[in-house]
């Protein structure tokens, strides 16, 4: 397993302590491990379902307007003379 070195704010320091301290972590590695693990998988993103939301929002926009000279039946907007 590869050796990373980081330097943390006092205040993560603090907060990894306690949380082993209270038996969420056998000890200090764990915890910075399973920690870090999550906060990676938390940023790991399909890139595939990034771009079929992207063209699917943009479909959804171009479906959604209408051309008025389509229309067959005229509409009341309500004005009259």
């Amino acid at each position: 397993m590869p050796k990373v070195e980081v330097s943390l704010p006092d205040r993560i320091e603090t907060e990894i302590a306690r949380l082993v301290e209270q038996g969420e972590f056998v000890n200090r590695d764990q915890a910075v491990e399973e920690l870090l693990t999550m906060g990676v998988s938390a940023y790991d993103v399909e890139e595939e379902s990034e771009t079929t939301v992207e063209e699917d929002l943009f479909t959804q926009t171009v479906e959604d307007q209408q051309d008025p000279a389509m229309h067959d039946e005229p509409q009341d907007d309500g004005y009259t003379f």
